[in-house]
């Protein structure tokens, strides 16, 4: 898992812009989401598809925390599927065909379509049947033509997305920024997100905390959860 903590140099930044460093202090958690991306096999086992990213495995047991508590908050645990498909190989042929290489997309084509082995939820991840799953086929799971979570969530109610999952800086940070721009309050969880390196998921968390929303931990996101619950429970 990687070492990480909001530097004073960002904190202040931070502070001078809205007041405070944690931009949500409170969570409802029935109108809450834990947005889970990409952890496949393909990203979280090593040799089982094209862009394995080693720290992923070491944040499941969080995710799997984070699950549980959203759950027992009566919110929304959403698995999102990085998956390849005919349609999305010709409606983001630039990214298929002219940012990468040919062996490079074969190989990526091959580990993220439906039913292969990369595609696959990793091992240690705890799904359960009241769970939603979405199929994304852009880095972003809310841009347009990339999937219909935001629509999904909507229907719910929801107003607030958790952000998990790897990798920090690309699927994830994609994911996170377009949530805010949709308006969703949206909190990146530190210690239940990976990158490649540490360099790489610092700067992610830090210019997302910045300018687009709040980044948290597991341990700090369960006691807002935890008080959300408490203060639901105090209004009936």
């Amino acid at each position: 898992m990687h070492n990480f903590r909001i530097p004073a140099d960002v904190e202040e930044r931070v502070i001078q812009r809205r007041g405070r460093l944690h931009a949500y202090e409170t969570l409802r958690p029935s109108r809450t989401a834990l947005v889970v991306v990409d952890m496949q096999n393909a990203f979280v086992k090593e040799g089982a598809g094209h862009a394995y990213v080693a720290e992923a495995a070491s944040t499941c047991p969080n995710i799997n925390r984070l699950a549980d508590a959203i759950r027992a908050s009566g919110g929304t645990v959403v698995w999102i599927l990085n998956t390849v498909t005919k349609e999305s190989l010709e409606s983001w042929s630039h990214f298929h065909r002219e940012l990468s290489t040919p062996a490079g997309s074969k190989r990526r084509t091959e580990a993220m379509s439906e039913g292969a082995h990369g595609h696959e939820l990793y091992q240690t991840l705890l799904p359960r049947d009241e769970d939603l799953t979405v199929r994304k086929s852009r880095y972003s799971a809310f841009i347009q033509g990339s999937s219909d979570l935001d629509q999904v969530l909507r229907t719910r109610g929801i107003n607030t997305v958790l952000v998990t999952g790897t990798a920090t800086n690309v699927c994830c940070e994609s994911t996170a920024r377009d949530a805010m721009m949709l308006n969703y309050r949206t909190l990146m969880v530190s210690d239940a997100c990976s990158a490649s390196t540490d360099d790489q998921h610092a700067a992610a968390l830090y210019s997302f905390v910045i300018n687009f929303g709040d980044v948290q931990t597991t341990d700090e996101v369960v006691a807002l959860l935890r008080a959300g619950n408490q203060q639901a429970a105090a209004a009936e």
